[in-house]
Order: structure tokens, then sequence, then C-alpha cells
């Protein structure tokens, strides 16, 4: 199965696992175990689904340190999970060229994101590849310890005080359903009953995009 198929496949579990809140490796082996209308994960996509979650904490540090104005966390899920597909195809993979895990996030982020994402997310790669090369060797491999949203006692939580505000509750929707098109149930797959993914985004702020945020509904 091509690798841009199961790139597809290991966006749809990680943004399972982000909207769920589960963990990944988890919901990982539900899926191995019980794909239900779906075909069999490809082994790609299972490489890429343990990779992002074994560094995820360094992926998602290395992400903040190259992202103006917008965090990981405050990112859209399908945004931030396209973005941390190829970071670590980048950081960790050496079989995949830095320009082709580019160049596959940036095809997902035109289908699936919005009009302002593949800018965004092409520089934000861009820079992790330029500060990779000149790194000492295995930098990447040092984990940090992971960040607390938990308020501090002046009961603020520890937001980047350069980070705008939530957008409004203003919202418009747009059916996404093509996210999954690609797969056998045309549909997305979560324990046992399929689901359309419908969008519903903030007002987009000018730059960068805060990406979307996501309900499901039952079809």
């Amino acid at each position: 199965m091509a690798r841009s198929t199961a790139r597809k496949r290991a966006l749809n579990t990680l943004y399972e696992a982000d909207e769920k809140g589960q963990d990944i490796l988890s919901l990982l082996d539900e899926r191995i175990a019980h794909p239900g209308a779906q075909t069999p994960l490809p082994d790609y996509a299972i490489d890429l689904v343990k990779g992002v979650a074994e560094h995820r904490r360094q992926i998602d540090m290395t992400l903040d340190d190259h992202s103006t104005g917008w965090k990981v966390r405050r990112m859209g899920v399908v945004d931030r999970n396209i973005l941390r597909i190829a970071a670590w195809e980048i950081l960790f993979n050496d079989e995949v060229p830095d320009k082709v895990a580019i160049d596959e996030a940036l095809a997902l982020a035109k289908t699936l994101c919005d009009d302002d994402s593949p800018a965004f997310i092409h520089g934000l790669l861009s820079a992790v590849c330029n500060a990779k090369s000149t790194e000492p060797a295995g930098s990447v491999d040092d984990e940090p310890a992971e960040e607390s949203n938990e308020p501090d006692q002046s009961g603020q939580t520890d937001f980047p005080a350069s980070e705008p505000a939530d957008p409004s509750a203003e919202t418009q929707r747009r059916s996404i359903s093509h996210l999954f098109s690609s797969l056998p149930s045309g549909g997305f797959f979560m324990g046992g009953t399929t689901f359309r993914v419908i969008v519903q985004a903030g007002c987009e702020p000018a730059a960068p995009p805060a990406g979307r945020d996501f309900a499901r509904t039952g079809v």
C-alpha cells in the first residue's frame, strides 16, 4: 500500500486518539485488532503512529520552539497531527527525505485544513528541517519534561502571553467527509460505529491559522 495512504490512515488514528483524549498506543492496538469496515492498517501507518506516540513530547517541543504565535496545544486537531507525522519523519526516520515529508504534509493540509494552513505548515516544517541540520547528532532523543497546563497560584494557566485568545463563538460548518473518503468505509470508524466528521470552526485569525475544532455526528 502506498505510503501516502498509510499517512492518511495514521492521521485517522492520531486524530481519533486526540479527540477522544485516549492513549495513542491503546487506540492503535484496538484499530489493529478491530479495523472494522476498513482494511487492516498498513505497516507504515503503524510505524508512524508508534513513532509519534514514542516521541510526542519531543516532537511537540520542537514544533513549539519554531512556531510563531500558536503552540501545538492551541492548533486545530488535524493541523497538529499532520505536523506531528511530518516532524517524526524529519527527525526520526532517515528513510524519508525531508522534502518528501514536507510535501506529503502539504498534500494532506491542502485537502483537509484551512486555506492558510498549508503556508503555515510549510514554514514551520522548513524551520524544523533547518534547525535539524545545525543540531548536534542525537540531540532530538533528549526527552523534555512534560509541560503542565495546571493553573499557577495566580489562577492563570501557563499559556504564553503572546498567544491569541480563542476564536469567537461564531461558527461555520463545512463537511470534511473527504478526510476518510479514500478509505473503504468512506467514514470514520470509532469503537464499532462509523461517524461522519463535520467541521465547526471559529472565526479565523489573520495568521497563523488556529485550525479547526471538530464535532462528530452519527451516520
